[in-house]
């Protein structure tokens, strides 16, 4: 059964993240972009949510995907995740020696994953060598960082296995030019794991992957490593980065999201054209939403003064014309102080940016919420701009959990069934508000 999930993404009103599963779909027949859009529009149309109200679609990066969220008219994005996928794929782990290695490598994990005898023999290895009894991972192609895992539990229990080598026959052997290899590869690919950890966090977003990327090139242009091999493959995985992830920071949906997280602002841009570039979507944004917040507080203007004269003139109050003086006084200050809390988007973004970062440890959720009141226009705007998250996480989450709720011995559930099981086990301890504008993840 091939599922299509809508994840909604919104911050509520206090300024906290929050994330629901609406819909894990079926999609049967051929997976064309016109299906895929058409079943898109359905699941929305059943919650009631305009298009108008989305942020952003994050979905994975297949051409019908893409073509999909673009026949529906609104924005979207790509995993990042599955880009740096692709990054490594390119850049490394196709290279001939290092696929050797690894192909290698998946026959030894192999070869124990399917013979317990083999296992038992192996612990009693590690047990007498004084290593921690662990079996070895095996990882999935499509999963680079499983790859990565892989080869570091082969490297921590390579006394093991050469030890079990010695006295019993392997379906294939390592030389020693392959160790190296292997230990370097994770030498090299130790930032992308630390990387990949930080942006599937539930709290990430898309503020994070520019900051992110330019840390990542930093770290694999450094000229600090003698190895001419690790040198190499750091050389031909920032090629890989410069082509797969040349235009981050031309995209509004990822520069004005770094600029709203006060960890970042305008600090890791690497031109001073994407700063302005950047600096300049962020003013339209917040300028719409600032004409939103102003028609909203002048509608609501009349109302409070018809209250207030309604008050005055229905003989029930005490107040003397001396005391009335000091409650207009009062309002008058209130109503200055609204001004000037609500001065243009431009001062707004001006003051913001030269105020220091916050440290990175810190929520920028959390800052909103208390500086939302010194920065209205932007703080509205960060709530829409932060909702949104980089990577398609949480749908990989939810096929898990379907794959719980299908298995051999539910193979006769039916869809409608599975669906509504794998909404109530993912969103029932949600309180849905989907009243704010929004970011939604897609993914099949």
């Amino acid at each position: 059964m091939t599922l299509l999930s809508l994840t909604a993404h919104w911050v509520n009103s206090g300024y906290a993240l929050q994330s629901a599963v609406l819909h894990a779909k079926e999609l049967r027949g051929p997976h064309t972009s016109s299906v895929i859009s058409a079943s898109i529009k359905e699941m929305m149309d059943g919650w009631k949510i305009p298009l108008s109200k989305v942020h952003v679609i994050l979905r994975d990066n297949a051409s019908n995907m893409k073509k999909a969220i673009k026949d529906l008219g609104v924005p979207s994005l790509g995993c990042v995740a599955h880009s740096f996928q692709l990054v490594i794929n390119e850049g490394l782990l196709s290279q001939r020696s290092v696929s050797d290695a690894l192909a290698g490598a998946r026959k030894i994990v192999g070869h124990f994953k399917h013979s317990p005898s083999s296992y038992s023999s192996l612990e009693d290895i590690q047990r007498e060598l004084h290593l921690p009894v662990k079996r070895l991972q095996q990882d999935v192609k499509t999963r680079w960082n499983s790859t990565f895992y892989m080869i570091q539990s082969m490297l921590e229990q390579k006394r093991a296995l050469s030890a079990f080598a010695a006295d019993h026959e392997l379906p294939a052997t390592l030389t020693a030019n392959q160790w190296g290899l292997l230990e370097k590869t994770v030498i090299v690919l130790s930032p992308f794991e630390e990387l990949t950890r930080a942006i599937n966090s539930s709290q990430s977003s898309t503020a994070d992957v520019i900051p992110a990327i330019v840390v990542l090139k930093r770290l694999l242009s450094q000229e600090r490593d003698t190895d001419s091999g690790i040198k190499t493959m750091k050389s031909t995985l920032l090629q890989a980065v410069n082509e797969r992830l040349c235009n981050i920071e031309d995209e509004p949906l990822f520069s004005v999201a770094t600029l709203l997280d006060p960890r970042c602002k305008d600090r890791y841009f690497t031109s001073a054209d994407a700063v302005i570039h950047a600096k300049n979507a962020l003013t339209k944004e917040a300028e719409k939403i600032e004409d939103t917040l102003r028609t909203a507080t002048t509608a609501a203007g009349p109302a409070e003064v018809s209250h207030m004269e309604a008050s005055g003139s229905s003989g029930h109050t005490s107040k003397s014309t001396f005391t009335m003086m000091f409650d207009e006084v009062l309002q008058d200050q209130q109503e200055s102080a609204r001004e000037i809390a609500t001065t243009n988007a431009l001062n707004q973004i001006q003051t913001y940016l030269t105020e220091p970062i916050t440290p990175r440890s810190d929520s920028p959720f959390c800052y909103w919420a208390v500086n939302h009141v010194r920065f209205p226009a932007l703080a509205a705007t960060a709530s829409v701009f932060l909702s949104a998250p980089c990577t398609s996480v949480e749908s990989e989450r939810l096929f898990s959990t379907a794959s719980n709720i299908v298995d051999e011995r539910r193979n006769r559930l039916l869809v409608e069934r599975a669906e509504m099981l794998i909404f109530l086990k993912k969103t029932c301890h949600c309180c849905l508000t989907l009243k704010q504008i929004m970011s939604l993840e897609v993914y099949t």
